[in-house]
């Protein structure tokens, strides 16, 4: 299990601030993970609706959504960054 943590508006369209979720074995890359949620119900597809805006990171520590995601204790999902 890894524990997926959401943050700003795409916590609010969820509805949770995290969970654990059994990854399958076939998604290894951020891309693959976002299009693996976006497939969890009406709910995750409203997030996940512009998934290139989506920003994550693994272990605290950003990734591109090209990069792994094997092996991750948590996974952080958010929107851009907007600074202020």
């Amino acid at each position: 299990m890894t524990r997926v943590v959401y943050f700003a508006w795409v916590r609010e369209k969820i509805g949770k601030s995290e969970e654990d979720i059994d990854i399958p074995a076939e998604v290894n890359t951020a891309r693959e993970l976002i299009h693996y949620l976006k497939s969890l119900g009406e709910e995750y597809e409203a997030a996940f609706e512009y998934p290139n805006v989506i920003r994550v990171a693994v272990n605290q520590e950003h990734i591109e959504h090209h990069e792994s995601i094997i092996g991750a204790r948590e996974i952080g999902i958010f929107p851009p960054m907007t600074g202020g």
